[in-house]
């Protein structure tokens, strides 16, 4: 039976793909702060379920606890990174752009450099970020945000060059959603929203095919073109 982790899975895409891994067969291993919400889920769930209540603020923690989480399911075939916050600060507030980079940026790399060096052990393995399509261009209201989800897409590509260039049996796939009706989802004038559970499924395909890149839903590929595309006298204006 494969094995998946699945980190930020109290809530929102993190908690459907949880449940998608287990309807597919998958042991898994469910990861978040919230203790009371990991219990929730891991009752719903028909499968064997391993929990941990971690933040992943605390980068020495986090570590620790995910390495013992993997030596506790033995094997683990794929480990994706759902977990992540954000703000609307225009009026840069140190305080929200310090936990949006603690969280995003710290955190995440704690997490997929443990991953992939586990991996690299293993000799093979899967790891799944999700990332964010804000992550193509800054953004004058939420600019800690934009940028902790640049560099999650950036670390994941130099994982990628280092797990081919090193020929190591490891794919690492870049998540790029648009807007899903989660607690990240701020702001006026909101379209295109997907339910977490569309996405999730969306997802789920991408890592099944494998893929080093996918926009979620599909139809924001259209606006991932048109961010990197769009002239910077035009963009400023938007």
């Amino acid at each position: 039976m494969k094995k998946a982790i699945i980190i930020g899975a109290s809530s929102g895409i993190g908690r459907e793909l949880a449940k998608i891994f287990a309807s597919n067969g998958y042991e898994v291993g469910i990861v978040a702060r919230r203790t009371g919400l990991l219990d929730e889920l891991k009752a719903e769930m028909t499968v064997n379920t391993y929990t941990a209540a971690i933040d992943i603020t605390n980068t020495d923690i986090v570590i620790r606890s995910l390495e013992y989480l993997i030596k506790e399911m033995s094997v683990v075939d794929i480990v994706v990174i759902s977990a992540g916050i954000g703000y609307i600060n225009p009026e840069l507030d140190w305080s929200k752009d310090k936990e949006t980079i603690d969280t995003n940026v710290s955190g995440f790399a704690a997490i997929a450099g443990t991953a992939m060096k586990y991996f690299a052990q293993k000799k093979s393995g899967h790891l799944v970020g999700i990332s964010s399509i804000a992550g193509i261009r800054g953004s004058n209201e939420c600019s800690a945000y934009n940028a902790s989800k640049a560099f999650m897409s950036n670390y994941l590509e130099g994982l990628r060059k280092k797990s081919e260039k090193e020929k190591m049996d490891i794919t690492i796939t870049d998540i790029q959603p648009g807007l899903v009706d989660t607690a990240m989802a701020k702001g006026e004038g909101l379209f295109w929203v997907a339910p977490p559970k569309k996405a999730a499924k969306q997802i789920y395909k991408a890592i099944l095919k494998k893929k080093k890149k996918a926009y979620i839903t599909k139809r924001w590929a259209i606006i991932a073109w048109v961010l990197k595309i769009i002239p910077d006298f035009i963009y400023n204006k938007i």
